[in-house]
C-alpha cells in the first residue's frame, strides 16, 4: 500500500512540476486536454494521472496545430 502512495505522491509532483514549466502561451491546450484526461482515465480504472498525462500532450498538440494553421 505504501508503494502505490509513494508512486502517486511521485506521479503527482512530476504533473505539477510540468504544468509550471510549460509556457502560458501553451497552457490552454494543455489544461483542457489534461481535465478531460483525468475524467476519462479515472472512469478507466482509475488512472487519472496517466489520463491527464497524456490529455495534456493531446490538448498541447492539438492547440500547436491550431495556432499553425491560423498562421498561414
Amino acid at each position: 500500500m505504501k508503494s502505490l502512495m509513494k508512486s502517486s505522491m511521485l506521479a503527482a509532483v512530476v504533473m505539477a512540476a510540468m504544468a509550471v514549466a510549460a509556457p502560458a502561451a501553451n497552457a490552454k491546450g494543455c489544461l483542457k486536454g489534461a481535465a478531460a484526461g483525468a475524467v476519462g482515465g479515472h472512469f478507466l480504472h482509475h488512472h487519472s494521472l496517466i489520463g491527464a498525462g497524456v490529455g495534456c500532450a493531446i490538448g498541447h498538440y492539438h492547440s500547436n496545430a491550431k495556432a499553425t494553421r491560423q498562421q498561414g
